[in-house]
């Protein structure tokens, strides 16, 4: 066996294991129960309406016919008409034309779903719980999760490469605690998992989702060493786009696969996985310029 062979593969197993050793240490800065808090927060949705089929088409809108049992008794925790809550409501929807309190908002027949992005947009911290009781809430909360994850994970993968991006940059964690672009992108996919798990009505934790967990880190290295394939080919720095638009892809396409396997209970296959992940690669490449144009744009700062 030729000693050069004998060298490099060591070599390739010594930067793997380092690498797994960075990505257990940056684990250590996620707290899923901090997820399972958020996605298990109470809270009271009260409906008004002056008429029962009124009631009816909104609670149709927030328990579909299709809703388990199950998540039909846990949802009705959470969901009382006019004057039957415990207390008092977190949330109001009310039919329009109804004398509603400040804050409440309107259910309007023609566009049922507007009062669903109305509310995710006023009321942050109550989506997590919000998507793991009312169907509806769902998709339009992991699609914001995997969309913004992807843009941290992309916007991250250039802040390496250029510091002065930093101070433009709003992400979850400095920028300094990290000693690879591995440890923080994988880090923050298994975050991701945590939080699809949760907008789900999944178990969260490490214990809960180990099959999830362990499929992203062994999948840490594969489209991260493309990444720098495609780096290495751009002269001048031009690889950055590329670059950032691999990290985008390659946790889209994960967020997009996990939701499928908390939905349906089956993940993509290898061939969905590629075409999703050429047009998430083109997405990547569109945020990574634009920002890149951005920045170039924004005054020295002193």
């Amino acid at each position: 066996m030729p000693r050069n062979w004998i060298y490099e593969n060591s070599v390739r197993n010594y930067m793997a294991m380092h690498k797994i050793r960075q990505i257990r240490d940056a684990l250590a800065m996620l707290n899923p129960g901090e997820v399972r808090e958020a996605a298990g927060r109470s809270f009271v949705l009260e409906l008004g309406a002056t008429h029962p089929e009124r009631y009816r088409e909104m609670e149709s809108l927030l328990l579909p016919a299709a809703l388990s049992k199950e998540r039909r008794a846990q949802a009705r925790q959470s969901l009382y008409r006019l004057g039957e809550a415990p207390s008092q409501p977190d949330l109001r929807i009310y039919e329009p034309g109804m004398d509603a309190p400040a804050g409440a908002f309107f259910f309007r027949r023609e566009q049922p779903l507007q009062v669903i992005y109305e509310i995710l947009g006023k009321h942050p911290g109550l989506q997590l719980a919000l998507a793991s009781r009312f169907h509806p809430f769902r998709e339009p909360v992991t699609t914001d999760i995997r969309r913004s994850v992807a843009r941290e994970n992309a916007l991250f993968s250039i802040a390496t490469a250029i510091p002065s991006v930093v101070p433009f940059l709003s992400l979850p964690w400095a920028i300094g605690e990290f000693a690879s672009d591995t440890a923080f992108l994988t880090m923050n996919q298994i975050r991701m998992a945590f939080l699809l798990g949760g907008a789900s009505s999944r178990p969260v934790g490490y214990r809960e989702q180990k099959a999830e967990v362990a499929g992203l880190i062994a999948g840490a290295f594969g489209w991260r060493s493309l990444a720098r394939e495609l780096v290495g080919k751009v002269p001048f720095g031009g690889g950055l786009i590329p670059k950032a638009a691999v990290a985008y892809a390659g946790t889209y396409v994960a967020g997009l696969s996990l939701e499928r396997l908390y939905r349906l209970g089956y993940a993509y296959t290898e061939s969905e996985r590629h075409a999703a992940y050429g047009d998430a690669f083109e997405r990547g490449k569109e945020l990574a310029a634009s920002f890149l144009e951005s920045h170039r744009r924004q005054p020295a700062r002193q």
